[in-house]
């Protein structure tokens, strides 16, 4: 079962997420704050899957801190980027620093947790491609 790890600072938003993902089958963390979600990752044994997070909360939090944090406990987690106020700017910044995807939260005609759904699926998927190439290449290593 993947591990998941839900950022955001509104209660609602957090809630929502997580209900959502545990019906598809999820196991599901969420952290109100980039400084709660470093905790979450610094004491999760093993690392999560991947983290979700919203880009910008409250004025101290970003979503940015998170997604460096994130990769820097594990090089393999995946990042969703969610924001409800997009840009360009932002989105091109996420994606340098690593992000998987960047995805808006009010898309008028789109169901944004169908789509997120899929998201969080492509994302597991290129997770586990990318750890099973790195354990083949470890064990052609190991029988040299």
């Amino acid at each position: 079962m993947a591990r998941l790890l839900v950022v955001d600072d509104e209660d609602e938003v957090r809630s929502a997420l997580k209900r959502r993902l545990e019906r598809e089958g999820y196991e599901v963390a969420t952290a109100e704050s980039a400084a709660a979600a470093s905790q979450l990752m610094a004491g999760s044994a093993p690392s999560f899957d991947l983290v979700i997070t919203d880009m910008s909360m409250e004025e101290t939090d970003s979503g940015l801190a998170v997604l460096t944090d994130a990769i820097a406990h594990d090089v393999f987690t995946e990042v969703l980027v969610l924001t409800a106020y997009g840009n360009v700017a932002n989105a091109v910044e996420s994606m340098r620093r690593g992000a998987f995807d960047y995805l808006e939260k009010n898309v008028p005609g789109v169901d944004v947790y169908e789509l997120l759904i899929m998201k969080v699926a492509q994302a597991l998927e290129r997770r586990r491609s990318a750890v099973s190439v790195i354990r083949r290449m470890e064990l052609r290593s190991a029988k040299r």
